[in-house]
């Protein structure tokens, strides 16, 4: 269609329509508010900004899921923990983009911790030496504030983490993000449609319910131009803290993410087991990763760590 935005919402009525910006299908879209005003749509300015501002970032991927309670947040900061103890020279920094539900300072043990902001924009807070977080979390007066905002306000606020964090040299920026394929998602790859994303890791539980909707995740991916790293099984098997034996508490009745990847040509990057320990730690923001460094989840999660840094390493030519 004539005077369609790149990467315009579905049925977006173009900018040469009289429904421009106006069409239910304008609700939410990052190019809305230049749609309705007539002015001639180009490229957002903030595109160049965040390309700019995220120059010195060599790896950036986007956690998703379409299914929500796969364990996004936990396997985020899981990878941030792991990728961050491969090497003290490593620096790796989290995004929360789930905006209504960020759970990254709960998570990583921050918080109540303050962003300071100064002349070089936001700066993250750090978990450690070399692993940094910012969220929304960290804005609102009480973790108990429900964010309650329309599409272009979250948008909004997801452009302004990508343009004003000053994350300085990053090896890794992981971005969590919320269920769905929405509002945040799109924003996302938009704005980041020039700074190079080296992908997206899809996170899934073995069940078919929380495969139906990981499927409209990929579909989303690669309609949108999005590559995908690979899928990462969570809660693959229970493994019990005392006698270690293990158990399906969510059976994979149709293949779970072994068959999802054959059939979609996906990389698998691994399965990590349900361990009760592991939501202790997140609840308590303890670091899993080096408390319990002989667990079985840890010992799997090492191995998924290898695959996407030899994945990166490959699609960016070191």
């Amino acid at each position: 269609m004539s005077g369609v935005p790149e990467n315009a919402p579905q049925h977006c009525p173009g900018t040469e329509s009289a429904d421009a910006g106006k069409a239910s299908a304008c609700a939410g879209c990052p190019n809305q508010n230049i749609c309705a005003s007539g002015v001639p749509a180009g490229p957002d300015p903030a595109i160049e900004i965040i390309k700019n501002r995220l120059s010195n970032v060599k790896h950036k991927i986007i956690i998703l899921s379409g299914k929500g309670g796969v364990g996004k947040s936990t396997v985020t900061s899981l990878l941030g923990h792991a990728l961050s103890k491969l090497n003290p020279d490593i620096n790796v920094g989290i995004l929360d983009a789930d905006i209504c539900g960020p759970s990254q300072p709960r998570v990583l043990g921050v918080r109540g911790e303050q962003v300071h902001n100064s002349g070089s924009g936001w700066s993250p807070v750090y978990v450690t030496d070399n692993l940094s977080l910012m969220s929304i979390g960290f804005l609102l007066s009480s973790p108990d504030d429900a964010v309650i905002w329309r599409g272009p306000k979250k948008n909004g606020m997801i452009k302004q983490f990508l343009s004003e964090v000053d994350w300085g040299d990053l090896d890794y920026l992981l971005i969590d993000t919320p269920p769905g394929t929405s509002d945040e998602h799109l924003s996302a790859v938009q704005y980041l449609s020039q700074a190079g994303v080296t992908g997206a890791i899809v996170v899934t539980t073995p069940q078919e319910v929380a495969l139906l909707d990981v499927r409209k995740e990929i579909q989303f991916c690669r309609k949108v131009g999005l590559p995908i790293i690979g899928v990462v099984e969570n809660m693959s098997l229970f493994v019990c803290p005392n006698c270690k034996s293990r158990s399906e508490i969510f059976p994979a009745t149709t293949g779970g993410a072994a068959q999802l990847c054959a059939e979609l040509a996906l990389r698998p990057l691994g399965a990590l087991p349900l361990d009760p320990l592991l939501a202790r730690a997140c609840d308590a923001g303890a670091d899993f990763v080096r408390e319990l460094p002989h667990s079985p989840a840890v010992a799997a999660l090492g191995r998924i760590v290898a695959e996407i840094v030899n994945i990166c390493n490959e699609r960016n030519g070191s």
